[in-house]
């Protein structure tokens, strides 16, 4: 049997508390950005690497989603956490055919996150072969025949697991979830299935598009912004230079979030160094530190202060003429507002209602209003409704379809938005199938796929032959990570198309495969030049993206040509053979772009749009183009909710997931946390320090972590305590060590998106640390 690798080890280092940082940015910025680069890619490469990244004929950054300006760009259009994940993916150092004869699978998943991410680029097609301990180098031919031949012997097509990263390209993407069509199934999880799902719903059910309706450009124009479940200056630091702007001319920006994150307090403009010495600009108006899962009733707080207010002014703070044009369901939801009492929303919120009201006069007075959120809020249990709170509090000022005004879900990985445009999804509408079954001459699957929970219960229930890992890191992102990583032993293979070592390589089916691909870094090289790819931002716009390095490996390939060569081979002497143009799209991308442009709306001209718009061009949204909402009712609809009761048993806590600075969603740069004073560790929980001293603990101290749901627990085992200003009863921590903690069964409404933010845990003192 298989030793479990799945659990992320007990690394020994006792984490270094210190004070958070005044202000986030400034010269410590610069200098943790450039170490990381140098240090990974040298002074040289380094930054010519830098100096690449987000421009208008460069490559787009590996991070985060946060749009570019549309017509120009900085000299240094990245962020410190930018320039880590450059410096991740353009690494010189390598994983080779000696690195994997030298250490075997149960040694390297004896090794903590940090180290295997540090273990370099990988340079050749590897076989795990069943048996085996150790990886061995195999020929691309050899591996795309054995995924191909595995594929083949299925009983049915979904029997086949195929997951998306966002890093993936829309045209890779295009082409991987064709080929998965094309082979029958729509088992299709992605990323998505794990962060924004709950926006995506929820926003289609409000306002008809599942994505964000703002562009750049309005948050120039706007006057107050929430910023809600999010901590821009970790996860998407370029956000800071837009907040800085609105701030420092006059916007009211109002978080509401457990934690009061350094960035959100003040920020020293990295570029602006004479700005380095001094405070800083503030940033917030006001900070709402709702407990954990207390958003609903704090946003309930927030509108029912406004319609009280509108009742004492005689209409003067609702938008009464948007809502009679452009909603429905005004009255339901009014009724059950008014309903709701202030005890209960103070209880639920833990906040004060002189503290709400606070914040409920900076909205009733704002003339253009945006609301950006993130996994704080998407991850809730009850995320999907929350979003749609979000979007009802905007409906009463009337923000939505103008200029300054909207919705504006910040998504986490470059191009996750671009990959559900392009079709990664288990449950695509039928326009969508439909258009892709006419252009390419075939039925397209209409019964709906696996999602990520769906797709690891059916791997565990022995229903899935085959997963494939089309980049990301599968096992360290799930839910639940010792059932996650049974789930995956019981396949028969395991293939992962990746740049870097990670988890995932090491929690494998009977066999595994890893493919090596290039990076966005990377010089793509076809057989009719040079290639380029296109990614989708957080707002909508798409635009392209060119590497300049010269590949790591001669036997890297790209995504697109991964994809290819498989589906020529998979299809060979079928009745598909020939419906596709494999080796036509493999030598020019151009040839699927012209598909994209065939069959996914807002693609018109793709070919000429992408190369005379460097900046890139925006898709259609009907509620920002032109007040339209795709709805049932053809309106905006306010939906209704009842506020429930958090009740935790006693000496429970609420714990919630959280990055640190050096770290993007599973890739970890080092081992501090700067904005939270954590140095040289990451195995710590945050706890106010009244619930430290009620529950019997100290500040130091090393707990076991107990998560409890339904009749089961989990334990995730040595964390260290430390103080920190969090609401009573809520804790935070790090993943991907504690999402060992979350329950597969605990899920968001609607979305099934893993509750990474609703976990109720207990503590016990650790055995075999020290103090």
């Amino acid at each position: 049997m298989k030793k479990k690798t799945e659990v992320p080890p007990f690394d020994g280092l006792k984490p270094q508390v210190h004070s958070a940082p005044e202000a986030a940015g400034g010269l410590a910025a610069i200098v943790s950005g450039l170490q990381h680069a140098i240090g990974e890619m040298g002074p040289v490469r380094g930054l010519r690497e830098l100096a690449h990244v987000n421009q208008m004929k460069g490559f787009d950054c590996p991070g985060c989603a946060w749009p570019d300006p549309d017509d120009r760009r900085d000299l240094t259009e990245f962020c410190e956490n930018g320039a880590k994940a450059i410096a991740e993916e353009a690494t010189r150092a390598k994983a080779d055919p000696d690195f994997f004869a030298r250490h075997s699978v149960e040694e390297m998943g004896g090794w903590t996150d940090f180290e295997i991410g540090k273990s370099g680029r990988i340079t050749h097609p590897m076989w795990l072969k069943n048996g085996a301990t150790h990886y061995a180098p195999i020929s691309w031919s050899e591996a795309l025949d054995l995924l191909a031949k595995e594929l083949q012997a299925a009983a049915s097509p979904d029997e086949a697991v195929f997951y998306t990263s966002g890093r993936t390209s829309n045209e890779a993407a295009y082409l991987y979830q064709l080929l998965v069509r094309l082979y029958g199934t729509n088992n299709l999880p992605d990323c998505s299935n794990m962060c924004h799902e709950s926006s995506g719903l929820a926003l289609k059910e409000s306002i008809g598009i599942g994505k964000g309706s703002v562009t750049l450009e309005d948050f120039d124009h706007s006057d107050c912004i929430l910023v809600i479940g999010q901590n821009p200056g970790t996860n998407h630091p370029r956000m800071l230079t837009t907040l800085q702007k609105a701030a420092r001319r006059g916007a009211r920006i109002i978080t509401l979030n457990p934690l009061n994150e350094t960035a959100m307090k003040r920020f020293k403009h990295p570029q602006e160094f004479w700005t380095w010495f001094g405070r800083g600009t503030p940033m917030a108006t006001l900070h709402l530190p709702v407990r954990v899962n207390g958003d609903m009733a704090a946003l309930k707080g927030l509108m029912k202060h406004l319609v009280e207010k509108d009742l004492q002014t005689a209409g003067k703070v609702l938008n009464h003429e948007f809502i009679r044009a452009n909603t429905a369901g005004f009255e339901e939801f009014l009724a059950e507002l008014k309903r709701t009492s202030w005890e209960e929303i103070v209880r639920e919120s833990g906040l004060s209602r002189e503290h709400l009201t606070a914040a409920a006069e900076v909205i009733a007075g704002a003339k253009a209003m945006i609301c950006c959120w993130a996994m704080g809020i998407t991850q809730q249990t009850d995320g999907v409704a929350i979003i749609q709170e979000i979007v009802n509090l905007l409906m009463l000022g009337g923000h939505l379809g103008r200029a300054g005004a909207g919705v504006c879900p910040v998504r986490g990985h470059s191009n996750v938005q671009g990959d559900r445009t392009m079709g990664i999804h288990e449950n695509p509408p039928a326009s969508f199938t439909n258009a892709i079954s006419k252009e390419f001459g075939f039925q397209a699957p209409q019964e709906a796929g696996y999602d990520v929970v769906e797709a690891i219960r059916a791997m565990h229930d022995g229903k899935v032959r085959v997963f494939v890992g089309m980049g990301g890191n599968f096992i360290s992102s799930s839910p639940d990570t010792e059932f996650t990583g049974e789930a995956l032993r019981r396949t028969r293979l395991t293939v992962q198309v990746s740049t870097k070592l990670n988890r995932s390589h090491l929690v494998t089916g009977e066999q595994a495969l890893i493919l090596p691909c290039l990076g966005r870094t990377e010089k793509d090289l076809q057989k009719t030049g040079e290639q380029f790819i296109t990614v989708e931002n957080s707002m909508s716009v798409v635009h392209a993206s060119r590497g300049n390095l010269a590949p790591q490996s001669e036997f890297l390939k790209s995504e697109v040509a991964i994809v290819c060569e498989l589906g020529a081979k998979l299809f060979q002497g079928t009745p598909s053979e020939g419906l596709v143009p494999w080796s036509e799209f493999r030598d020019d991308y151009d040839r699927i772009r012209d598909r994209i442009e065939r069959t996914i709306p807002g693609f018109s001209d793709f070919n000429a749009r992408v190369r005379n718009s460097p900046g890139g061009f925006y898709l259609p949204h009907g509620v920002r183009d032109e007040l339209r909402f795709d709805t049932s009712s053809g309106k905006a609809e306010f939906k209704t909710f009842r506020l429930g009761k958090l009740e935790l048993p006693p000496g429970a806590l609420m714990l919630m997931t959280v990055r640190t600075h050096d770290q993007f969603n599973t890739t970890i740069y080092g081992l501090n946390d700067r904005y939270r004073g954590i140095q040289h560790g990451r195995r710590v929980i945050f706890l106010n320090e009244a619930d430290i001293r009620e529950l019997g603990f100290s500040a130091g101290q090393w707990v076991d972590i107990t998560s409890h749901f339904g009749q089961k627990e989990r334990k995730a085992e040595k964390f260290m305590i430390v103080p920190y200003d969090i609401p009573r009863r809520c804790a935070a921590s790090y993943f991907p060590e504690t999402n060992v903690l979350v329950p597969i069964d605990s899920v968001v409404g609607k979305s099934n998106t893993p509750t990474y933010k609703s976990i109720v845990v207990t503590l016990t003192p650790a055995q075999g640390v020290g103090p």
